[in-house]
């Protein structure tokens, strides 16, 4: 019996020390900061090249261009943004080169890839092209984003414009863009 009460007193003298309490550590807890150059609540400046191809105004053909344009996103994923292109289109037919300008509203839908600086996104939307002829139109595409510091950026991007059979005819055409992108 003795044995029993001694290992007893034991177990809970020891077990009363490991109750006590714990050590009070002087360490400071850091997160890391978030390194990821796509941002929310970020305003971008696009500078580009714009291509195109296929019909407008009922002919088929080609051109090129410049485009500017203004992103906003709200979260790193979800953004608006507005574009405009101006440039030459030479019909196929010879008749001439016409001049373009097509005006752009889109949703963004962007997904980082942080660790590689790289965002791919989606964009759909609409806006209006003048020129011997204007029409409203429909637009979606994608796009391909590469941040080399965290305000520039490489972009790549196609949409396909469409519009009904309307007085001023059939609109259907990819608009490709190349340049720079400015996010602050």
């Amino acid at each position: 019996m003795k044995k029993t009460l001694s290992v007893l007193a034991i177990t809970v003298a020891t077990a009363s020390l490991s109750f006590a309490g714990q050590a009070v550590s002087s360490k400071k807890v850091v997160t890391p900061q978030d390194d990821c150059r796509f941002r929310a609540n970020e305003w971008q400046l696009d500078a580009s090249v714009v291509g195109a191809g296929g019909n407008y105004n009922d002919k088929s053909g080609g051109g090129v261009g410049g485009n500017v344009g203004v992103n906003y996103f709200f979260t790193k994923f979800i953004g608006v943004g507005v574009d405009n292109s101006v440039g030459g289109f030479w019909p196929s037919s010879n008749s001439g080169p016409e001049a373009v300008d097509s005006l752009q509203a889109d949703l963004l839908l962007r997904y980082p890839i942080c660790s590689w600086n790289l965002a791919p996104y989606l964009m759909v939307g609409g806006g209006a092209s003048w020129g011997t002829a204007s029409q409203g139109d429909g637009n979606v595409g994608g796009g391909l984003e590469y941040r080399v510091t965290p305000n520039v950026g490489l972009f790549a991007d196609c949409r396909w414009l469409y519009g009904g059979s309307t007085s001023a005819g059939q609109l259907s055409m990819a608009l490709p863009r190349v340049g720079l992108r400015f996010a602050f």
